[in-house]
């Protein structure tokens, strides 16, 4: 099996600008529906929200979904129904294990806007008891090197800890890594055994920190390569990846500034 690399172009995401709320969805999420980008593997939900100050989504429920925040920028406020309250800034990664179901709320704090990603994951399991986690991984942990974020719950050396060192841990077969790509750097990044068939899952997004852009990408540029496929990616761009066990795909930042990049390896 050869590397394959299908495109998820920032500007054909789903997007909506509400005035307090600037969103982009890439799966299918709210009013926007697209049956060809529902989800991938057990990854549901990849939105890149921008909140404005003294605003934010109002106390609502989950159940059943792994739920998870990767602050860029500004401060976020958490409650939740379990008893937390936190404000989360730059680096921070919160997770809520939602299970046999949570309310929570999330708000803009600060005088800036806040601009994070909302990922969600579908559990492996069922009824699980809610949790909440909270990790923070700082710029120097991500510079030219993968990080690895949320890594499995029942996988080794992962905490289940409320705060700990490391990943936050996920009901899921579902690994994130992140990095900050300094120009002309490059990462490899080896897919790791499938349990469930021949082929292993993967999607990237590039993170669009220069600013809010629902048009054509522009910014940071990557290229995205594997065997005979390659691909190149600007800010708020993604692809869907493919490939056997034990292949590389290798990451390189081609462009004048540093890329943000999340990598996702999914079942």
């Amino acid at each position: 099996m050869v590397t394959k690399i299908v495109p998820r172009p920032s500007h054909e995401r789903g997007n909506a600008d509400h005035g307090w709320l600037k969103t982009f969805h890439t799966f299918s999420f709210a009013m926007y529906s697209d049956a060809q980008h529902d989800q991938y593997g057990c990854l549901r939900v990849l939105n890149e929200d921008r909140v404005e100050t003294q605003t934010g989504f109002g106390t609502h429920a989950h159940r059943e979904f792994e739920i998870f925040s990767y602050i860029v920028s500004g401060q976020l406020e958490h409650q939740d129904s379990m008893g937390n309250r936190e404000i989360l800034k730059r680096g921070d990664l919160q997770m809520t294990s939602a299970g046999t179901g949570i309310r929570h709320s999330e708000k803009c704090y600060g005088p800036q806007q806040v601009h994070f990603l909302q990922i969600w994951g579908l559990p492996s399991k069922r009824g699980l008891a809610p949790a909440y986690y909270t990790r923070h991984f700082s710029d120097d942990e991500k510079r030219d090197k993968w990080a690895l974020i949320v890594a499995p719950a029942d996988a080794p050396d992962v905490s289940q800890a409320r705060e700990a060192a490391g990943p936050a841990p996920v009901h899921a077969p579902l690994s994130l890594y992140a990095t900050l790509l300094s120009p002309s750097k490059s990462l490899p990044h080896t897919f790791p055994a499938a349990s469930s068939g021949p082929a292993r899952k993967a999607y990237i997004h590039v993170v669009q920190t220069s600013g809010y852009n629902p048009k054509q990408a522009s910014g940071a540029r990557v290229k995205v390569s594997g065997d005979d496929a390659a691909l190149e990616l600007r800010e708020g761009d993604g692809a869907y990846i493919m490939n056997e066990p034990g292949k590389a795909l290798l990451v390189e930042n081609v462009g004048d500034s540093v890329a943000e990049i999340l990598l996702f390896d999914v079942e």
